[in-house]
């Protein structure tokens, strides 16, 4: 098992927009090298248990926190006028040449968690990607949401998030235990994109002029748990759609084959589930 260096770096988009980011560097040979893209509002910190394990099993990874998120916010967050777009465009580009940068020959791979996921097609350099590992990644799409969620979903994103911003300049999703505040107008396209078809695809020809979901073709697997009543398999297919070329292998796990009580949208990255992340480390092996 490799011993792991674990470095907090700050990486430089290009508008020069400065990412905190984590770097786990293993003290052996390098196998590959892994993006770890964090889902909407939350902190690359959730995900250090997770990038530890990867990086002792031989994978250079980078954690971080998108820009108005986390210790990438820079000023107040009613001030910052990011979208999800950005996120994509921007932020992820950046953190990939990092990390291309930091571990040089080798095969590079994307692991995302919901819009970490969702946002690939969106990165101008998303050809040096040689495989996705996605979980939780879904459309969203509200209207394919079951009963039992779906008037607290549309509370949230039809409701919530609009008071929100008008009251305070922001999201603070955070009181709803939705990760950290969100920047107005990454809650605004999310809402937007979540009440269509396809999410990001909601924007093709408005606001996205310029995306590869059409020409990506490196091999996928979408996971995603029986219990998450967001990334239902409706909603994985949603967003698969969208790709034009890419393979895609899915997988719905289910809590108690694996001893856990739930994994819901979230768990799969707790330490709790760590029986869940051979997944991750066999396919990253196999590709």
């Amino acid at each position: 098992m490799n011993q792991v260096k674990q470095t907090d770096i700050q990486i430089t988009c290009s508008d020069k927009y400065l990412l905190a980011a984590t770097q786990y560097t293993p003290d052996n040979k390098v196998k590959g090298a892994v993006l770890i893209g964090p889902a909407t509002g939350i902190k690359r910190q959730f995900y250090a248990n997770f990038a530890i394990h990867l990086a002792e099993h031989g994978y250079g990874v980078i954690t971080f926190d998108n820009r108005g998120i986390g210790e990438s916010l820079d000023g107040h967050i009613k001030d910052c006028e990011v979208t999800l777009q950005c996120w994509g465009e921007k932020d992820m580009p950046a953190v990939l040449e990092q990390l291309k940068q930091s571990f040089p020959d080798t095969r590079y791979h994307l692991v995302g968690h919901s819009a970490g996921g969702q946002l690939i097609g969106l990165m101008p350099n998303a050809h040096d990607i040689s495989s996705v590992f996605n979980f939780a990644c879904s459309s969203g799409q509200l209207s394919n949401m079951k009963l039992s969620y779906k008037f607290s979903a549309h509370f949230f994103m039809n409701v919530f998030i609009p008071l929100s911003n008008l009251l305070f300049g922001h999201t603070k999703s955070h009181w709803l235990g939705m990760g950290e505040p969100l920047p107005k107008e990454v809650a605004k396209q999310w809402q937007l994109w979540c009440n269509g078809q396809g999410y990001v695809k909601t924007a093709f020809g408005s606001t996205v002029h310029r995306h590869h979901y059409d020409d990506l073709s490196m091999p996928s697997m979408w996971i995603n748990a029986e219990d998450d009543q967001i990334a239902i398999n409706e909603n994985v297919a949603d967003m698969v759609s969208v790709f034009k070329q890419l393979p895609a292998q899915t997988k719905t796990l289910k809590a108690e084959n694996y001893g856990l009580n739930e994994i819901g949208h979230m768990k799969f990255f707790s330490r709790q589930s760590k029986p869940l992340w051979q997944y991750a480390i066999e396919w990253l092996d196999n590709h």
